[in-house]
């Protein structure tokens, strides 16, 4: 190395830098200005994601409506009522609770962890995102899977919330409930669907919700008891405030 470039450090232009000199260059020649160089925004890119994951949610909405299932309609359409206020899992821990033993705990951690995700569900997330129901009549939805639309907000799936919740907190307990107790949640939450009520993504969302609220109430019970209290007490100031 001379002492010139000791002194005056040679730029090395990379490939990149170089191809964008020449185009801007001929640009030039042409009389063209340059090629403007892509600026990421962050805002703007995660809106267009979430634009175009909006666009497939209501696409699969739409296809599931626009498929006739004559035989399944009935049968998802008396499931979708029944999971309503979380009668099905009620109705379970009550069949588990006299059993005694690991069935009557298994009851009691679902039935909280069903009361976690109806309250993160309703007084969180429908408040915060606020979604729109679907348009159940555009979308041509057969009446015969008709239930009646709900008045709240459509993001998450309070129903797959709660189901979810029960399934998973039984489950940890109870191993050959899960996939039962799973299988019956995962049709719960299809109903919502099938019947119209909600988009794929609002089921999608109460499904991690209602195993994050289970996971919560399952490391709640591992704690002392009156660490226990204690949260208790601070969540249930929380949830006031919230109402």
């Amino acid at each position: 190395m001379t002492g010139d470039e000791r002194m005056h450090p040679i730029h090395r232009i990379s490939p990149e830098e170089k191809s964008m000199t020449e185009d801007d260059t001929t640009s030039r020649a042409l009389g063209r200005e340059p090629r403007c160089r892509p600026r990421h925004e962050p805002r703007r890119d995660l809106a267009a994601v979430l634009g175009d994951l909006r666009a497939v949610d209501g696409a699969v909405y739409a296809a599931v409506a626009a498929t006739p299932t004559p035989t399944l309609d009935a049968g998802l359409r008396r499931l979708s009522a029944a999971a309503d206020k979380s009668k099905i899992s009620f109705g379970i821990a009550a069949l588990m609770a006299v059993s005694g033993g690991r069935a009557r705990r298994a009851a009691f951690l679902g039935v909280g962890a069903v009361a976690a995700a109806s309250a993160s569900a309703n007084l969180l997330g429908k408040r915060l995102v606020r979604r729109a129901r679907p348009d159940r009549e555009a979308a041509r939805v057969s009446a015969d899977r008709h239930v009646p639309m709900p008045t709240s907000a459509s993001f998450p799936s309070g129903h797959t919330a709660s189901a979810v919740a029960f399934a998973t907190a039984v489950g940890v307990v109870v191993p050959p409930a899960a996939i039962p107790l799973g299988a019956l949640a995962c049709a719960v939450g299809y109903s919502r669907v099938h019947t119209g009520v909600h988009y794929p993504g609002d089921v999608a969302a109460g499904a991690v919700l209602g195993v994050a609220s289970a996971a919560a109430v399952l490391a709640l019970d591992a704690l002392p008891f009156t660490t226990r209290v204690r949260l208790l007490k601070r969540l249930g100031s929380a949830v006031s405030s919230l109402t």
